[in-house]
């Protein structure tokens, strides 16, 4: 693409708070910067302090729980908005990067314009809501009437999370997804006809550091990791508990944060052999270096991950996963991962107890092509994707 673009991002969730999509889309602003473009990311404000750049635009925000807000879309959300874009170079295009307010005032601001969309879908909106919140088909109608009315919808107001993402859809340019499972099931769903696969990149500076320099020798204990929300849908307490039944003798090191903390801990006391060791939440280049010296990856979420980042982070720096969710294989090559029998507790302590063996006796390092996974390649094919709806639809 010749000309510098100016692409605005609407994310449901402030870029500094903790998050697979907010890691991505301040990867995809940094590459897209680094080809010449102009970002600017368009989210809540958040009451924590981020060093941000001015490139992100922070709209009125309400406390939704712990360091994440949410904004009211409407008219007066518009007026902060185009207030907050004054003076800035003239948008290209409007890339939504959201399920919820911000999705709504993106396609709003995008109307009111006469802007070509891209939709990037980050969310199991159907398993998300049943798994976060006590009343999810109330809360998913409520939902519906909303973006209904916002965005002066005809036809009934969405009643399930297939029918409120179509509700965005009919006016995006085009979508794209993370995973070939998710595009596909997209699709499946008739939320787009066609979705573009551009999945989330890994930062190639760091990437490239990382496999320059050989592997961090453990203290001889086998080192697993686990990574995540401290949140029903990511399966932290089946985790623990699946540990507790495997007996094996293993360090175990457990990052982030949530909800579900303080009976986490309570089960990690009931544990006898492994040691479990809650690391809390660390910056973006810790987290791969954890990866990086662990001799394997935990992986508990059932159906709920869009592509499951750290899955391919841990494939490209030479650490095999052990996957609960058999979706994320098709994108994964053989030998980088283990899937567990099924969905139990007792199948997944199962596995843990022949990933240990296996370390114990000496399994190789996975290979994986890492250029593969880089970002630079993700951001040339988005690149793709915008300059094709541009030539569709060129921003008025």
């Amino acid at each position: 693409m010749e000309e510098p673009l100016h692409i605005a991002m609407f994310v449901d969730q402030h870029p500094g708070t903790l998050g697979g999509m907010q890691t991505s889309v301040r990867l995809q602003r940094s590459f897209l910067e680094a080809a010449g473009h102009v970002v600017t990311v368009v989210a809540p404000a958040t009451r924590a302090r981020h060093h941000e750049p001015e490139s992100t635009v922070e709209l009125p925000s309400l406390p939704l729980g712990g360091e994440y807000s949410y904004c009211l879309p409407g008219r007066r959300n518009d007026r902060a908005l185009e207030s907050r874009l004054a003076g800035r170079p003239p948008l290209d295009i409007v890339h939504i990067q959201a399920d919820f307010w911000l999705a709504a005032t993106g396609y709003r601001h995008a109307a009111r314009h006469g802007l070509p969309v891209v939709h990037t879908m980050h969310n199991r909106m159907d398993v998300g809501l049943a798994a976060t919140v006590a009343i999810p088909n109330t809360v998913q109608r409520a939902l519906g009437l909303l973006q209904k009315r916002l965005l002066r919808l005809d036809g009934p107001a969405a009643t399930d999370a297939w029918s409120y993402l179509r509700g965005f859809t009919r006016a995006a340019d085009a979508v794209t997804a993370p995973s070939t499972h998710f595009a596909r099931l997209l699709e499946e769903r008739g939320v787009f006809a066609a979705v573009d696969v551009v999945p989330n990149g890994l930062d190639d500076n760091v990437a490239r550091d990382l496999l320059a320099t050989p592997r961090p020798r453990g203290s001889g204990r086998v080192r697993l990791v686990w990574i995540g929300r401290f949140s029903p849908e990511k399966r932290l307490l089946p985790f623990l508990e699946a540990l507790r039944r495997s007996g094996v003798d293993a360090e175990v090191h457990v990052f982030g944060d949530g909800a579900e903390r303080g009976k986490a801990e309570a089960a990690a006391r009931r544990i006898d052999r492994a040691e479990v060791v809650f690391r809390g939440t660390v910056p973006y280049r810790g987290m791969l270096e954890e990866l990086r010296a662990a001799d394997a990856l935990i992986q508990t979420s059932q159906g709920f991950e869009t592509q499951g980042m750290t899955v391919f982070e841990a494939a490209a720096l030479g650490t095999p996963t052990l996957l609960s969710d058999h979706r994320i294989a098709v994108d994964l090559p053989e030998g980088t991962y283990r899937l567990t029998p099924d969905d139990t507790v007792d199948g997944l302590a199962a596995a843990l107890r022949a990933v240990v063996g296996e370390i114990r006796g000496g399994a190789p390092a996975v290979a994986m092509d890492a250029a593969s996974l880089l970002q630079s390649r993700h951001t040339r094919t988005m690149l793709d994707v915008y300059a094709r709806t541009l030539t569709a639809k060129p921003a008025r």
